[in-house]
């Protein structure tokens, strides 16, 4: 079966229009919808108003499948912007990690929490049987010197 236009018979010397789809548009789409994909993804990680402290270590990237444990400057304890209680931060910890293969935990604290609130943190996650903790600050960029 031909396409070609209506009306014209097959055959002869006639060109025949064959229709084609163009997907030019629908590349155009689908690139600026993966740019504005590649720049929200770090930002979903926001919500909760931590000021990270800075560090001229260069970190790895955090995985997608993540667990993020923020803690602000007054010390609450958040799981993807859900307030945690701090008795109950061990049980919610034993709960997540049960079934998972990755037994990792990112903690977000603010440069102004006292340090006995993240050791309070580390200590439930091990406690509920996380292998892996990371700190994750804000990397400084190189200054040039004059």
């Amino acid at each position: 079966m031909a396409f070609g236009r209506i009306g014209q018979e097959r055959g002869g010397d006639e060109q025949e229009a064959l229709a084609e789809i163009n997907i030019i548009p629908l590349v155009d789409v689908m690139l600026v919808l993966l740019i504005i994909f590649m720049v929200t993804a770090p930002l979903s990680i926001g919500g909760i108003k931590v000021d990270l402290p800075i560090s001229k270590a260069r970190g790895t990237s955090v995985d997608e499948d993540r667990i993020v444990l923020s803690i602000n400057r007054q010390g609450a304890f958040y799981l993807d912007k859900q307030q945690i209680a701090d008795g109950s931060l061990e049980a919610k910890f034993k709960a997540i990690y049960e079934f998972r293969q990755k037994k990792e935990l990112y903690i977000r604290a603010d440069t102004g929490v006292p340090y006995g609130r993240v050791v309070t943190a580390m200590s439930a996650a091990r406690l509920a049987g996380v292998t892996k903790l990371a700190m994750l600050t804000n990397s400084q960029a190189p200054q040039a010197t004059r």
